[in-house]
């Protein structure tokens, strides 16, 4: 093939994505541009802009760090959305590892009810767990969504991290048991260096789930200063049928920030991981 016709084969490639990229950035588009309109220009029905018409304001963004409670929102569920994905990858991590390298009877029909129990919506677990969240004497804390976060994180990790653990040869962990090596010492030196772009991706996954909870953390927190971004911000932000659409947009947009930040770093890590592993061989 000639130079020629390859580079209009890969700019025909980039132009036929274009479609998938618009539909994509939208929505982050419409929240910044609606974040930085005056209200009169929000709520101005006859008009509909794609551009800001008024002039640019940051008043949104001032309501919403200096009048309502953003920052503690924003550090609540960045505490809570940390911890819950440690425990959540830890715990995944092992229990993968069990059920694929260490069968027992049954073990096969426990891996699918791991993934139905997944599949089991928030809204029917969040009646039982607020029992146990009273009966342990969490209710309106962080730590009772700590707590519960991994009951919907735990079964998901689990069970991608089983298909990533299956894909890796058991020579390797045997050939380190045969050397003297533990199992323990096999997991931790052997399998986890070779599975771990799987262990980023399910603490990926396991991050984003945590971040846009909403269920729990709008059951289990009252206080006002207690409560993540999501059930703050709907909170205060939408009062009966009135939306503050600037603040709220402002807040969606600065809500984002962390999870794309963690895709940014990790991600990379994540395509140098499977590279190396791809030339390793």
């Amino acid at each position: 093939m000639s130079p020629l016709r390859r580079r209009l084969g890969t700019i025909g490639t980039y132009v036929g994505l274009l479609p998938y990229l618009g539909f994509a950035l939208f929505p982050f588009y419409w929240m910044l541009l609606t974040s930085l309109r005056s209200n009169a220009e929000i709520y101005d029905v006859t008009h509909l802009s794609f551009l800001v018409r008024q002039g640019l304001t940051f008043e949104h963004y001032g309501t919403l760090l200096t009048r309502t409670q953003f920052p503690a929102w924003f550090g609540n569920s960045l505490l809570v959305s940390i911890v819950a994905t440690g425990i959540s990858v830890v715990i995944s991590t092992a229990a993968a590892y069990g059920l694929v390298r260490i069968p027992f009877r049954g073990s096969a029909a426990f891996s699918i009810g791991i993934f139905i129990t997944y599949l089991v919506p928030p809204t029917l677990l969040f009646i039982p767990l607020s029992r146990v969240v009273t009966a342990l004497g969490l209710s309106d804390s962080q730590v009772s969504l700590i707590v519960t976060y991994p009951t919907f994180i735990v079964p998901f990790c689990t069970w991608l991290l089983m298909s990533y653990f299956a894909t890796i040869p058991k020579e390797l962990e045997e050939c380190a048991i045969v050397d003297g090596a533990t199992r323990w010492q096999a997991l931790r030196k052997i399998i986890l260096p070779v599975a771990l772009p799987g262990v980023v991706t399910a603490t990926l996954f396991s991050f984003t789930l945590a971040w846009g909870e909403f269920i729990y953390a709008m059951t289990f927190i009252a206080s006002g200063p207690r409560k993540t971004l999501t059930a703050g911000t709907v909170a205060e932000l939408v009062r009966g049928d009135v939306f503050y659409w600037g603040p709220l947009m402002a807040g969606a947009l600065l809500a984002s920030v962390p999870v794309v930040i963690a895709y940014g770093f990790l991600m990379d890590y994540y395509v140098s991981g499977l590279v190396s592993g791809a030339t390793k061989g």
